[in-house]
């Protein structure tokens, strides 16, 4: 008998041509935190789902407490003690605490469904958060409170192995360390974690061991505290990489754009600055704090109360601003939710590259010449190192990075003077970001002015030639990087300056 919780041995799956996992073998201890970590496609999310119950695993074997098991769904899977919780939370907004706790498994007398209180507070208790009222509606709660909702309902089934995917996605960074400490609970009560990141930093403050895949295979696997992030991340992308943030040779020139006290709900404070040609101006912040408000103000996706913009010496209000006038004024903005925003997900590959520069293609008649729009298309499949099956697949059958990239992509293609870029690397694996960092430099080579918003303060202290702070709605003074540090960014975002 194996003193493990879980093993998995050679697990192997494919989906058509293509193979997703070879002769996978991860191992879980009771009581561990175990890191998974890979690239985007490494094959990570194809192992959780088979461990889940959403897909049957072609060949391999799967053990819990030494006995082999076979998982044929998802029932299944919960009914042996393991729960799955996903990035995007599985929740009923509309119902309550309670009701979204012990959905699917109410218990009945006489036809009527019993309440299960006393199960869910011994829950809730474990993870210190005996006060939260079981009659609040979910949608009512925070995004922290609702995992903490998706983690007591595994608690209320007995879960022994709870997965956990990019968890902190959308935390602030006081909801991340309440997430860590929860974890560390459920450690110690026995129950084994599977944490799945992109976050290598959160992965050394969290994780006892990790397994990494690369290409649907494992390279590695040991213990957290006698492993280098760097050497994970060479496990991660089969190759070390020399410069985590690559800076390009381009040098700020002229204004290119003039943002004048630009206001609007539900944070009023006027903002202003000025973005210079070739420059890469950072934005930092809590979340909440007007970042994302603002850029969309000034590409026309939130609405404007006041404010005017200056671009090649022309003045423009924007309250009157609209997506389709910031492209014509050749300003284009990346979204940080591409799955609602920033992409067309059912759509392919070829029409999210072009749908917003479609015109150029258009011959006489209105008629698209498809063969020069195609052409263009695996220009970009090539250039940017997208990993599809061609142009005509869809895009929400990308992993994330590869999604990403084609919403990078498009703005390629489209060719903007400016780009505001809100989260770029939001879900988005280690050597992915590279490539992301190395085009956002080549965007500022080309003379393009580039606002990148990140939560990530390494990138930005990287990658930027500039960066301010944003604090309740309010921008710093705009200052060179070496001006910068982390302290004293979050001493901004945090207290104002």
């Amino acid at each position: 008998m194996s003193d493990s919780l879980l093993e998995l041995r050679r697990v192997c799956k494919r989906f058509g041509a293509t193979r997703a996992l070879h002769n996978v073998d991860l191992v879980v201890q009771p009581g561990e935190v175990h890191a998974l970590i890979g690239e985007n496609g490494a094959g990570k999310s194809t192992l959780m789902k088979i461990l889940s119950g959403a897909h049957q695993a072609d060949s391999g074997t799967m053990q819990l407490h030494g006995s082999v098991v076979r998982i044929k769904g998802p029932s299944a899977a919960r009914d042996l003690g393991i729960a799955m919780i996903y990035q995007e939370l599985n929740l009923a907004p509309h119902l309550t605490v309670e009701e979204n706790i012990t959905l699917g498994m109410e218990e009945h007398r006489l036809g009527f469904v019993r309440g299960q209180a006393d199960r869910i507070r011994q829950a809730l208790n474990l993870l210190h958060k005996e006060d939260l009222p079981l009659t609040t509606p979910v949608c009512d709660l925070s995004i922290s409170l609702q995992q903490v909702v998706e983690i007591a309902r595994a608690l209320v089934y007995e879960a022994k192995i709870i997965i956990m995917d990019e968890p902190t996605s959308s935390l602030t960074a006081a909801d991340t360390r309440d997430l860590f400490e929860v974890i560390k609970r459920l450690r110690d009560n026995g129950i084994a974690v599977i944490y799945i990141s992109h976050f290598l930093e959160e992965v050394i403050a969290v994780a006892d061991r990790f397994t990494v895949l690369r290409d649907g295979e494992t390279v590695g696997t040991g213990a957290i505290d006698e492993t280098e992030i760097q050497a994970l991340i060479a496990m991660m992308v089969g190759r070390t990489l020399e410069d985590m943030f690559p800076r390009g040779k381009h040098q700020p020139g002229k204004v290119l754009l003039d943002v004048s006290a630009v206001s609007g709900d539900p944070l009023p404070h006027k903002v202003s600055f000025q973005l210079r040609r070739g420059e890469i101006l950072g934005v930092a912040g809590l979340v909440g704090a007007g970042r994302s408000e603002t850029v969309r103000r000034i590409f026309g996706l939130d609405r404007a109360r006041e404010g005017r913009i200056n671009m090649d010496g022309h003045t423009r209000p924007l309250a009157g601003m609209t997506p389709q006038r910031a492209l014509r004024l050749r300003i284009d903005y990346l979204s940080e939710d591409r799955k609602t925003e920033g992409l067309a997900a059912r759509m392919s590959v070829g029409f999210n590259t072009t749908f917003s520069s479609v015109r150029r293609y258009a011959g006489p008649g209105g008629l698209i010449d498809s063969a020069r729009e195609a052409q263009s298309v695996n220009h970009w499949l090539k250039e940017m190192r997208i990993r599809s099956t061609g142009p005509g697949q869809a895009v929400r059958d990308l992993s994330g990075g590869n999604q990403q990239k084609v919403a990078l992509a498009r703005m390629l293609e489209q060719g903007a003077d400016v780009v505001l870029l809100d989260e770029p690397t939001r879900g988005v694996d280690v050597g992915s970001k590279v490539e992301i960092y190395r085009l956002i430099n080549r965007l500022a080579e080309q003379g393009k002015g580039v606002v990148f918003v990140s939560s990530y303060l390494p990138e930005l202290l990287g990658v930027c030639d500039t960066i301010a702070v944003m604090h309740r709605g309010e921008l710093s003074e705009v200052r060179p990087t070496g001006e910068w540090n982390e302290h004293r960014i979050m001493e901004v975002a945090t207290a104002g300056q």
